[in-house]
C-alpha cells in the first residue's frame, strides 16, 4: 500500500472516531444557550430590572430619553 493510500485509510478511521463529537457538541452547546437564556430570563423578569426597564421605556416613549 502506498504512503498516500495509507494515509487517506488514517484520515477516514480518524474521522470515523471523531464523528460523534459534532453531534456532542452540538448538544452542549443547546444545553449551554437554554441555560443562559433562563437566567437571562429570570434577571429580566425580577422585581428590580423590570421596573428598570419600564422606566427606561416610558421615558423613551414621552421623550425625556
Amino acid at each position: 500500500m502506498s504512503k498516500a493510500v495509507r494515509a487517506l485509510v488514517r484520515r477516514a478511521e480518524a474521522a470515523r472516531r471523531d464523528a460523534g463529537m459534532v453531534t456532542s457538541e452540538y448538544a452542549m452547546g443547546i444545553v449551554a444557550a437554554v441555560a443562559f437564556a433562563v437566567v437571562l430570563y429570570k434577571v429580566v423578569t425580577s422585581g428590580q430590572v423590570s421596573a428598570e426597564l419600564q422606566g427606561i421605556v416610558e421615558r423613551a416613549l414621552d421623550g425625556r430619553m
